[in-house]
């Protein structure tokens, strides 16, 4: 997690996973992390993780952030924009995304409650 991941994509960003598939020591320990490196203007789109809660943590640039409650809730959009040591949570199975609204690249590292959370990205 100490090297940028390749940017250079459709949607300008990459997601390096640590989960049970890279460290067999997680099994059954309920956690997970990733590095998401954004470059100017890239996002991580519309997403959910069917097995974990998300909290993420800006270390460099700027993000603008946010998920979508549920249906019982009128579909709110709770969002932020986040600075370095900034947190925000995903909750479980919440639409979210992120955005670099800056003009240089930024990271974030998130730590998430499954040893395999899981990733399905909306159409």
């Amino acid at each position: 997690l100490n090297k940028a991941g390749n940017t250079v994509n459709r949607v300008k960003s990459n997601v390096t996973t640590v989960n049970v598939d890279q460290i067999p020591g997680l099994n059954t320990l309920g956690i997970s992390l990733v590095r998401i490196d954004y470059a100017p203007y890239g996002q991580n789109p519309p997403h959910t993780h069917p097995r974990a809660t998300e909290i993420l943590v800006l270390v460099e640039g700027t993000l603008y952030v946010g998920f979508v409650s549920s249906n019982q809730d009128n579909n709110r959009l709770f969002a932020k924009v986040l600075n370095p040591g900034d947190v925000f949570v995903f909750p479980i199975g919440m639409i979210h995304f992120q955005a670099n609204i800056g003009k240089t690249p930024a990271v974030a590292f998130a730590g998430l409650s499954s040893q395999n959370a899981g990733v399905i990205t909306i159409a």
